[in-house]
């Protein structure tokens, strides 16, 4: 077909053919990664074969395109990768580890028991300035928060995932409360003196929220306890008030007010728990700091140290009595039958005895476990077993009889002893009797398990890991003990005649702390890697090339598509050629129409200038119409936020760039995730 020019030389003949479709080069276009508006003849009117796509649809296309070719690019990979490792870190693992320890994958009691769960806790020593004393701000303030919200955090999975019907503590909650003055006592270290009550509250405070408030939430359920729950935090350690002839009255005092007195017995799961101040009993056999004398002194006077050690060893000389009392009331209790007592009716004097009939003891003694923070003597190099963590055995099968690597080892110093001396040792098991099948004790912070062959009964003692991370161990940990004694309530006699033991225990590992830092050590290594790798590419791929460059000409071949100038442009006189049949598009000028003429009246160069001028023009901003100044905003647009954007002209001010805003772009996702996953928990 033909058609007339309208604004070309007259009676020139144009042909217009269909199947040779003018070809838009990509050009500036290509800048935007999509094509322009398709703008109709002066006479409003389209060619035949020719779509007109709206303004809407395409900004709306390059929006999607734009933000899918963000959205897979190295930065948001690694904030994809940080996200993962840092719910791994702070969630998944805790909960992974506490999973596996759930009572019924490894208790072995009859078909149909309901045995008691304790967890016992040993050595928490939340972290204050005594710990590490001189560390720097903000390295010590980030110290506190980091062990406070470990212990918050495996506290908690204890609570939701384990549930224990009890709850025992073995000492040391604090690490510098011994050392907090009074206000009739003060540290014997001239830099903590200026800590006082004030300071001890504010720790008991932050004790108290990481561990009695998780308790609280977690309700008073109980499986295998009539009574309820219970939490007993009262037994004292040599961080809590000293050691020995070291324990400040004062601070014992303050102690037991707030958490109980540490000379206890507690009937729990059919076994009587008796918890004894071994730290305080401790200063019977040593000097006395203002007199230097020891043992019963000159036999005249006060005995040495007897203000520390003396109701300690009053209450053992009744304990025996006390434990038969309570054990007699349990089982009353569990009769639903008073206490058994008869008083006299009416008014008496206060000083008069009320009591006419006391019904007699008849327990027949339930199992004795006893709860000391300092464990008791055993011989120099007595192996603590393959659960040790820090020096494991030097051979498992058999375990050898001595392992000096492998033991506690036998000393003291400042405020602290390792093992209790064997006087001490004696005089506990003595007082306490013969019934006692189980020792937990704690202070060593690592796990160690014997056996006491020179007690009568050969009781097994376990010395309990700590549950902080800040004690010189890799793997914290606590341990779980299930109790199991079936009673014949009428009399209190066990109904299992096969002397089957009572107790079982598991030791709980939590995670390694350390070794999660070092993970994320390693990626955030990766993380840099990455980047700098990435800004070299790209300033690689910029070398050589000015800082505005932008290139002129298409660099791909992109579907066929047509334009018309603009108004202010100067329209050709003359038509164009199109491509030839079977031939790659070329370079044209923009016309009204899509023309064909002779080929003689192409030229190359001419057609490369004009094009080259109209880019020009772009670029100054003329000879664009309000769509096109649209279309222009947003060419620059996608080129300041895509990798188009025209960074410094330098190489290393490009690659400074490119890197610094990688770092950025991964730590704005990265940074308030780990916020949000700290504070949440």
């Amino acid at each position: 077909m033909s058609q007339a020019n309208s604004r070309g030389s007259p009676g020139l003949p144009l042909r217009y053919s269909q199947s040779n479709q003018y070809t838009e080069p990509r050009g500036l276009i290509a800048r935007a990664g999509t094509y322009l508006p398709i703008r109709g003849s002066q006479h409003g009117g389209s060619h035949p074969g020719y779509g007109r796509r709206s303004w809407t649809q395409l900004s709306l296309w390059h929006q999607v395109k734009s933000r899918l070719r963000a959205a897979f690019c190295v930065a948001n990979f690694l904030a994809i990768l940080w996200m993962f490792t840092l719910w791994w870190g702070e969630r998944t693992v805790f909960r992974e580890q506490i999973s596996q320890c759930y009572w019924d994958s490894w208790e072995k009691w009859p078909a149909g028991a309901t045995p008691h769960h304790v967890v016992f806790v040993a050595d928490p020593q939340i972290v204050d300035p005594h710990t590490y004393p001189g560390r720097p701000w903000p390295l010590s303030t980030l110290t506190i928060r980091y062990t406070d919200q470990y212990l918050r955090r495996s506290f908690s999975l204890i609570e939701q995932y384990l549930n224990p019907d009890s709850v025992l503590f073995l000492g040391d909650l604090f690490d510098g409360g011994r050392e907090w003055s009074t206000a009739t006592s003060e540290s014997p270290e001239e830099q903590y003196r200026k800590y006082g009550d004030r300071f001890w509250l504010n720790e008991y405070n932050r004790f108290s929220r990481i561990f009695f408030q998780q308790w609280n939430q977690a309700g008073t359920a109980s499986t295998g306890e009539r009574r309820g729950r219970k939490l007993i935090a009262s037994l004292p350690g040599n961080h809590d008030l000293g050691f020995g002839s070291g324990v400040q009255p004062a601070v014992r005092r303050r102690f037991q007010a707030y958490f109980g007195r540490g000379n206890r017995v507690d009937i729990i799961g059919n076994h009587t728990f008796v918890s004894v101040d071994s730290v305080s009993l401790s200063a019977m056999d040593q000097p006395d700091p203002e007199t230097g004398s020891t043992g019963n002194g000159a036999g005249d006077g006060p005995l040495p140290n007897e203000a520390i050690w003396g109701p300690t060893e009053e209450w053992l000389k009744g304990v025996k009595d006390m434990k038969v009392r309570l054990e007699t009331e349990e089982l009353r209790s569990q009769r639903n039958e008073s206490e058994g007592f008869k008083f006299i009716q009416g008014l008496q004097e206060a000083a008069q005895d009320t009591v006419i009939h006391k019904a007699p003891f008849e327990s027949q003694g339930f199992p004795t476990i006893l709860l000391t923070h300092v464990p008791l003597f055993r011989k120099p190099a007595t192996p603590c077993g393959p659960l040790r963590e820090r020096y494991p055995p030097s051979s498992t099968d058999p375990i050898p009889e001595e392992d000096e690597q492998n033991a506690l080892k036998i000393n003291g110093g400042y405020q602290y002893q390792n093992v209790l001396t064997p006087t001490i040792s004696s005089e506990i098991m003595t007082r306490i009797g013969p019934e006692v099948s189980h020792i937990y004790s704690g202070d060593d912070h690592d796990y160690c398990e014997i056996t006491h062959r020179e007690y009568i009964g050969s009781p097994k003692e376990t010395t309990v890991k700590s549950l902080s991370w800040a004690m010189g161990i890799r793997r914290p940990g606590f341990l779980m003990t299930t109790l199991w004694n079936p009673i014949d309530i009428s009399n209190g006699k066990s109904v299992d005649e096969t002397s089957q033991a009572t107790v079982q225990n598991h030791l709980c590992l939590l995670p390694d702390q350390l070794s999660i830092f070092i993970y994320y050590g390693i990626i955030f290594f990766v993380t840099i890697v990455l980047l700098v790798i990435r800004a070299m590419t790209v300033t690689f791929l910029s070398f050589g090339k000015p800082a505005d460059y932008e290139p002129t000409l298409p660099l791909n071949e992109y579907p066929h598509h047509s334009r018309t100038p603009s108004r202010t442009s100067h329209q050709p006189s003359a038509s164009i050629t199109s491509a030839t049949a079977g031939g790659n598009p070329r370079l044209a000028n923009r016309s009204n129409s899509m023309t064909t003429a002779p080929a003689s009246n192409y030229r190359l160069d001419d057609d490369i200038r004009k094009s080259t001028q109209r880019y020009d023009d772009w670029k100054r901003g003329e000879d664009w119409e309000e769509d096109d100044r649209g279309i222009s905003k947003l060419l620059s647009s996608s080129r300041q936020s895509g990798r188009e954007c025209v960074g410094p002209a330098s190489s290393t001010g490009r690659f400074t760039h490119e890197l610094k805003s990688s770092v950025k772009q991964v730590a704005f996702i990265v940074l308030p995730f780990y916020l949000w996953l700290i504070w949440r928990w």
